[in-house]
């Protein structure tokens, strides 16, 4: 039973990023060229800055006991990072300073990584059964 648990958060996670792909492929791509990078990046940048919650996973009371430690840190921590680098990154874009850009990519990398190791974390250490609240 808890490796159909694992399964299930795998497979709700990519079929949750297929989705998204898809919406963005079908109506925001053909458009994108045409649009101000500030338009598209302002509403979608503090919508990562809620990524502070990951730290949860760390929180006594948030998760069940026996949450592994392999999986809750690297989450957190890499959830916290992003929203940190989501911060930093939304001035930058806001007042279109030339460290935009770069910030932006910086989160979009790290912020990427940490799903996967995530995905990869959990899946590994059979994490979703403990997650509880935090999940």
């Amino acid at each position: 039973m808890e490796i159909l648990a694992a399964n299930v958060l795998t497979i709700n996670l990519v079929l949750s990023t297929l989705i998204f792909w898809l919406v963005a492929r079908i109506y925001l791509r053909p458009r994108l060229s045409a649009l101000d990078p500030c338009v598209v990046l302002v509403p979608i940048l503090p919508l990562h800055l809620t990524r502070h919650l990951g730290l949860m996973f760390l929180a006594p009371g948030a998760t069940y006991p026996g949450l592994p430690s392999r999986f809750a840190y690297p989450a957190a921590l890499g959830d916290f990072l992003a929203s940190i680098l989501a911060l930093l990154a939304l001035p930058a874009v806001l007042y279109r300073t030339r460290m935009a850009r770069p910030l932006v990519w910086i989160f979009n990398v790290e912020g990427t990584i940490d799903l996967g190791a995530a995905i990869t974390l959990s899946t590994l250490y059979n994490a979703p059964p403990y997650m509880g609240a935090a999940e």
